[in-house]
């Protein structure tokens, strides 16, 4: 900034804009609150149908969001613009009040071409001067130090506005700043960074790799710190960043005093590079563009791929949707290419090579690992990922109907990949990261997010979509359907999965299972609670719960997910009229069959697994009749935080451990003690009886289903119960032992496994 701009700057364009904005921030701030209170909240409690539920819904989600965004985003240019003000300001009083010094001292001080000139007056022009070499010295350079920070203070500006503005190429960005200095910092700390990261690996001390931990965990949430460092780095840096401090004797000494950190470095780097992918700048556009172009090529001389490196990084933050479609589909390809279209598993660490991954989970040698990760961590790119194709119409019949993604990677040949330390010897990583993408595509949610009360009580409930019933629908067929028998048993990484998605639809499920027994399906009975319900067909529905039924894991979160769902329909539905006590039968009848089916396969998977080794069996049985306590209090972020309960406080949300926001005090009696002791003493006779039978552990669900439902009604006899009422737990025995041991009714299901 030049002399003459600071010292006739006028002030009054600048304070208007101030004000300007202040008054644009109060008035966003009310349309905030009006979009938050009477938008989201009203669709969010709305009982949507039709295309309204998928379209609607997610559009006045996504409007009062951007209601939000520009309130932020108007809040921080306020900021900066006020604090520019303030201080561009006090420096024009600063410069103002130096010039008046030097002028009593007979100094002048003129501006000139690229400058300004400082001198003691000339007697001969008939002034006479005071001030010494000394005087003129100093006055020179107090006036450049104001002049420069003036500068850095209008640059500092200047390029964080710019910075905000290039971060949405439409809409509004949500980072905020509560002064023009903390974001000047932010950026001015990524350069810093991407310098120390830049370096050769082989001369990065301790103490740097430190800084750079450090840095990145604080900043790893800001947008502008993110996109200015993965900006600075490029994206050929970044690569050559981990790939080589994680090689052999590159760094020894880094690794060897440094090794526990890497760590968290890894995290926090994920997140960053996740949240930078987010900008719409040009240098990000372009940073993403050269990772996706360096993905097949190799990083460094004999070092790994660039997809092997990258997909380490993405582990953890949610990356940019578009860019994680692109990046997948170039890997796919690259993928079937190394190991023969999935029938060879092509990416085994060998010798020397760097351990990519510094969790205890895998050595991160297979890139496929790492990406299924991100995807699970971003619904919105999964559900895409694995979309059921626009060619297959009404209930899947054929493979060819099915996502070749998806296909692929279920049959796609998977290597043990043991990390540096830890690890259990026993899980393939990369088949339980395929089953955290297949849950956020599914649910909505990453597949994480759930994983507190406070968290689930915060969520926005119901995400399904038509969208993400057909990746369901595509699920349930190939795990269901009868020339996959082996499917879950190859793949036993797959089963908490497999029985979290199980739950997030059991309500579909129960629709599509309405058609057997002696009742009608009834959507009424068991409405939709999005549009584009999953269509599971009453077959398939069979089909696949005999399948989850098989695993103790899956068997054990849907059934707990089973039961949930028919206390809430009971809780949404108390028997004070006949339409409501139908509909009660209806569901404690649907539960009856639907848990016949599971321990059916339960059973049956036992006896086939431990043969003749009765103890074992029954061992393997009494822990599958956890369920019990499992509904009552471990639900939370294990298995079934997804269901959607009609009748619970927060709609889509189960909140198992909590009774009292679910149900009465009867249902609560259910999901309490009682259950606790009834699996205890279950549990102990097991183990005492060394043949247990089937119709034993039937005999045993059907007795839990009774004097729980019996308790259920004697509490809501003070409605004024019906006639039949005393028959109920009677007619649900028939009707678990009848689902459960009848062959007809189980027609078709997959093979047990030998």
């Amino acid at each position: 900034m030049d002399l003459d701009t600071l010292r006739h700057a006028n002030f009054k364009l600048l304070d208007d804009a101030v004000a300007d904005w202040t008054l644009l921030v109060n008035h966003l701030a009310e349309l905030k609150k009006d979009a938050e209170d009477s938008l989201r909240k009203a669709a969010n409690k709305a009982e949507w149908a039709g295309v309204n539920a998928q379209v609607s819904k997610e559009f006045i989600g996504k409007t009062a969001g951007e209601f939000a965004d520009a309130h932020t985003q108007a809040t921080t240019i306020r900021n900066i613009l006020r604090d520019t003000y303030g201080e561009l300001k006090g420096y024009h009083r600063q410069l103002i009040e130096a010039i008046s010094r030097g002028e009593k001292k007979g100094i002048r001080v003129v501006s000139s071409k690229g400058g300004f000139t400082v001198s003691a007056s000339d007697p001969s022009d008939g002034e006479d001067s005071k001030a010494s070499q000394a005087d003129v010295v100093a006055l020179r350079d107090e006036i450049q130090a104001i002049l420069e920070k003036a500068t850095e203070s209008d640059n500092s500006a200047s390029t964080v506005l710019q910075a905000l503005t290039n971060q949405s190429k439409l809409g509004f960005s949500d980072i905020s700043y509560k002064d023009r200095d903390s974001a000047a910092a932010a950026i001015k700390e990524a350069n810093e960074l991407a310098r120390l990261a830049r370096k050769n690996p082989e001369n990065l001390t301790p103490k740097e790799f430190d800084k750079l931990s450090e840095g990145l965990k604080k900043y790893a949430g800001d947008g502008l710190f993110a996109q200015e460092f993965a900006t600075k780095l490029g994206a050929k840096g970044t690569l050559e960043f981990w790939s080589g401090i994680n090689t052999p004797m590159q760094n020894p000494e880094l690794i060897r005093s440094r090794l526990d950190k890497f760590d968290d470095l890894q995290k926090s780097l994920s997140l960053t590079l996740a949240n930078a992918t987010q900008s719409d700048t040009a240098g990000i556009t372009e940073w993403k563009r050269q990772v996706i172009e360096l993905g097949d090529k190799q990083i460094g001389r004999n070092g790994p791929l660039g997809f092997q490196v990258m997909s380490n990084l993405m582990r953890w933050g949610d990356y940019d949707d578009q860019f994680l479609t692109e990046y997948g589909t170039k890997l796919m390809e690259t993928d079937r290419k190394f190991t023969d279209n999935g029938k060879h598993a092509a990416w085994q660490r060998v010798g020397s090579t760097p351990y990519l991954n510094r969790t205890k989970s895998d050595s991160g040698w297979d890139p496929m690992t790492g990406f299924l990760e991100a995807l699970g961590h971003n619904p919105d790119a999964s559900t895409e990922f694995f979309a059921r194709p626009d060619t297959a119409k009404g209930t899947i019949n054929s493979t060819s109907e099915v996502n070749q993604n998806l296909k692929y990677l279920l049959e796609r040949q998977w290597l043990m990949d043991p990390p540096l330390e830890g690890g259990d010897g026993k899980t393939v990583a990369g088949r339980d990261a395929l089953g955290h993408a297949l849950e956020a595509a599914t649910t909505g949610y990453a597949y994480d997010a759930l994983s507190s009360r406070d968290s689930m009580l915060s969520n926005e409930g119901d995400r399904r979509t038509a969208a993400t019933a057909g990746v369901m629908e595509q699920v349930a067929y190939l795990f269901g359907n009868k020339d996959a028998p082996k499917l879950l048993h190859d793949q036993p990484e797959l089963a908490d999965s497999l029985g979290k998605m199980g739950a997030a639809y059991i309500d579909d499920i129960n629709y599509s299972l309405s058609g057997i027994g002696d009742h009608a399906r009834d959507a009424d009975n068991f409405p939709a609670r999005y549009y584009g319900r999953a269509n599971f067909d009453n077959q398939g529905a069979i089909n696949f719960l005999s399948v989850l039924g098989q695993n103790e894991i899956s068997h054990g979160i849907v059934t707990a997910g089973q039961h949930l769902y028919t206390l809430s329909l009971l809780d949404s539905n108390p028997p004070t009229n006949q339409e409501n006590y139908e509909r009660g039968k209806d569901a404690l009848f649907m539960e009856a069959e639907a848990r016949g089916i599971l321990d059916h396969s339960r059973v049956r998977q036992a006896e086939s697994d431990f043969k003749e080794d009765s103890e074992e069996a029954n061992k393997s049985l009494s822990r599958s009749a956890e369920w019990g306590k499992y509904a009552a209090g471990a639900a939370i972020g294990t298995g079934i935080a997804f269901l959607p309960l009609p009748g619970a406080q927060y709609a889509g949300v189960a909140i198992a451990p909590i009774a009292a926001d679910l149900a009465g005090e009867a249902l609560n009696t259910f999901i309490g003690q009682e259950t606790d002791k009834a699996v205890d003493k279950a549990e102990k006779d097991y183990v005492e009886d060394s043949q247990l039978t089937s119709q034993k552990f039937y005999s045993k669900g059907t007795d839990t289903l009774g004097q729980s439902y019996d308790a259920y009604f004697r509490e809501y006899k003070k409605y004024g119960g019906k006639a039949d009422e005393e028959d109920i737990p009677r007619q649900l025995r028939d009707a678990y032992l009848t689902t459960g041991s009848n062959e007809n009714a189980l027609r078709g299901l997959p093979p047990y496994k030998d």
